[in-house]
């Protein structure tokens, strides 16, 4: 367990309902902390991460007997995280919104309301992240879980140092697996709750599809190849992601993957594999996190989607909050939208939002 002292102080603890926000409390309250639970209320309806996860926090913390404190942040999720979904899905970009969502949502907020509600200083999620702080540097340091198939450091890479400065992450050094054996050591009753596979709005309205479709209006329109060959038709480019391959509805010989989304011509584009790469990229919004910000280009492992494995590039920091990104080889399904976050080995640098493919 990463960053954790025997010493006996009052910390916050986000609780999802979830077995990984559960298992962290429970780690702290036995290291002797003073525990206060917080979840926030985040959208109506059904889905894991609120009515469901608030009646199995607040059963959480009655079993570790420890208070527990609801949020309503339903209004800053619907500013912050639909609003942000639905505009970029309109401007054919795929937006990332959990980073969003731990930066403006939890993370801050969070740490707000501790402090000023409560009179606490120190925050904890169930995230899979480590933390130290580097006395050389004076900056704290994000860097990767032990648990490469669980690691969220990726998410985590729009937090701020003063939002790091007040962060524990329990869960840095502890596997899935063995998170899993210490809840049922607890007799916690999420110890055996499924995982949450997808994006909380995509539980609660079925699909990301469905949840796009309430807000906005499909208009049917060309699928052409990079040529300008009409091959088929489409319900609107935002149900369309870079690099995707199945559900396009065009026959071909050969897989078709999107290679681009054009909602001012209404039109998406498609190709072979090979036209998916592309080896440069602009990202806008770079939030520095274990370095301090530069305008020197420099060489690191960088990660363009959660799920992808990072590559070597050159990172060339621009005017602003941007820089330009380089790969060493080219790379398959860079995506507007999406984050670019760069790595030194398992220690996180810092990130920005992809805006432009080059």
């Amino acid at each position: 367990m990463s960053n954790i002292t025997q010493e006996k102080e009052k910390i916050v603890v986000g609780l999802s309902g979830g077995v990984d926000s559960s298992v962290a409390a429970a780690l702290l309250h036995r290291a002797g902390y003073d525990v206060t639970g917080l979840t926030l209320w985040l959208m109506r309806g059904k889905g894991q991460c609120c009515s469901e996860g608030m009646v199995d926090a607040a059963r959480l913390c009655e079993e570790l007997g420890i208070p527990h404190e609801i949020v309503d942040s339903r209004d800053v999720f619907e500013q912050s995280i639909i609003n942000y979904l639905v505009t970029g899905y309109a401007a054919g970009s795929t937006p990332l919104p959990c980073s969003r969502c731990n930066k403006a949502v939890k993370f801050t907020p969070m740490m707000e309301y501790a402090r000023d509600k409560l009179g606490i200083h120190k925050i904890a999620t169930g995230h899979y992240a480590k933390l130290n702080f580097n006395f050389e540097s004076g900056r704290y340091e994000l860097r990767r879980a032990v648990d490469d198939n669980k690691d969220q450091s990726y998410f985590l890479y729009e937090v701020g140092q003063e939002e790091l400065s007040c962060c524990v992450f329990p869960l840095g050094n502890t596997t899935k697996i063995e998170t899993r054996k210490i809840a049922a050591e607890f007799g916690l009753a999420t110890a055996e709750k499924p995982e949450s596979m997808d994006l909380c709005l995509v539980e609660a309205n079925g699909s990301m599809k469905a949840f796009l479709d309430k807000y906005l209006t499909p208009i049917q329109g060309k699928i052409i190849d990079t040529k300008g060959n009409v091959l088929g038709e489409h319900d609107g480019t935002y149900h369309y992601t870079i690099g995707q391959r199945k559900g396009l509805g065009v026959a071909s010989a050969n897989p078709l993957y999107v290679i681009a989304l054009d909602p001012v011509k209404n039109e998406v584009v498609v190709g072979d594999r090979s036209e998916a790469h592309d080896r440069e990229c602009t990202i806008n919004q770079v939030n520095w996190v274990s370095m301090a910000p530069t305008d020197i280009p420099f060489h690191a492992e960088v990660q363009v989607r959660y799920r992808t494995a990072p590559a070597p590039a050159t990172v060339i920091p621009l005017v602003g909050d941007r820089a330009r990104i380089v790969f060493d080889e080219p790379q398959f399904s860079i995506t507007p939208g999406q984050a670019a976050v760069f790595y030194r080995d398992d220690l996180l640098l810092g990130g920005g939002l992809i805006e432009s493919k080059l």
